[in-house]
């Protein structure tokens, strides 16, 4: 039984090596096609749009995608360096029906991968991936004329992206000092700005992508440096990035590790004090820790009993 190319996160592995150009395009093709006969295309013209992370390799895997959706009558938006979240917003906002993220996250930089996002910048269902895995290398009815597809740049891909960040906040973070380790990959430029925008102050770290550097020694997968860095600038947080901007650690002002679990609790604590949090319901990975559950089951009927005015004492 032939392995199947995709797994939890689109088809990933060495460029150039495992991951060519020829698989790039001839994915691009498959995928437009199993959403054309699916007729996610139906009445209008359909539009992608292409996003990347820093790694060199990305350059010559997105001219494949794109020569991929363009041969198959797709118009293609390249938005050029976006995180993995950036682009699946704008799939959304600029009204794709399909989204391309060229990133191998946090692995290496001789890796790279292909994500396909769904209109509305969703995952695209595994049934779907399978489908398009059974259409590669098929000969199929080629657009001619005016049916193929138009490419096209998206300059404002990274300043759209900052301006939602900032505003899901309710309110600034003025007088904030923030450490942001950007991995050298494709939060560079998006992190700092949406920050810098909400009134931080940003000291951002390795934040100076060469197309070789990314995730090497930095990023969430390499505290020390983020650690170092809020200790010395005497910062209030520091948060540390993978490559495509998916993943996130921190570390408080004393440079101590805040990790997922902690930030997905905090999270929720703070929404279920203010009742704000959707169902009194939290959605974690099975990956998250046993104390994990125990603590968010725990003060569920505490917070329920502070909105109604029976708890006043305040939660550290």
């Amino acid at each position: 039984m032939t392995p199947r190319l995709f797994g939890t996160d689109g088809v990933r592995g060495l460029a150039n090596g495992h991951l060519t150009a020829e698989l790039a395009l001839d994915l691009s093709v498959a995928a437009a096609r199993v959403l054309a006969d699916r007729g996610e295309f139906e009445g209008h013209r359909p539009l992608a749009v292409v996003g990347r992370d820093t790694r060199i390799s990305g350059q010559f895997l997105e001219s494949a995608v794109v020569a991929g959706l363009a041969s198959a009558g797709v118009d293609v938006l390249l938005l050029g360096v976006l995180p993995t979240p950036g682009v699946a917003y704008l799939t959304g906002s600029l009204g794709a029906d399909l989204g391309v993220m060229l990133s191998a996250s946090h692995n290496a930089m001789p890796d790279n991968g292909i994500k396909f996002l769904a209109r509305g910048g969703l995952k695209l269902d595994d049934a779907i991936e399978a489908e398009i895995e059974r259409h590669l290398h098929e000969e199929w009815d080629r657009p001619t004329g005016g049916a193929v597809g138009r490419v096209s740049s998206h300059p404002t891909a990274v300043e759209e992206y900052a301006a939602h960040l900032d505003s899901t906040l309710r309110k600034p973070l003025t007088g904030l000092t923030v450490v942001l380790d950007c991995a050298e990959g494709a939060a560079y430029d998006a992190g700092p700005r949406a920050l810098r925008q909400a009134g931080a102050t940003v000291i951002p770290i390795h934040a100076q992508p060469d197309g070789l550097n990314i995730n090497d020694g930095c990023g969430s997968t390499h505290l020390e440096p983020l650690r170092k860095a809020v200790l010395e600038q005497g910062a209030d947080a520091g948060f540390a990035l993978d490559g495509d901007a998916d993943r996130c650690l921190a570390v408080d002002h004393d440079g101590e590790v805040v990790d997922g679990d902690q930030i997905l609790a905090i999270l929720a604590l703070a929404l279920a004090e203010t009742g704000q949090l959707a169902k009194d319901t939290v959605v974690a990975t099975v990956m998250s820790n046993l104390g994990f559950v125990h603590a968010m089951k725990a003060p569920a009927s505490a917070c329920a009993r502070r909105r109604s005015g029976t708890v006043t004492s305040s939660r550290r």
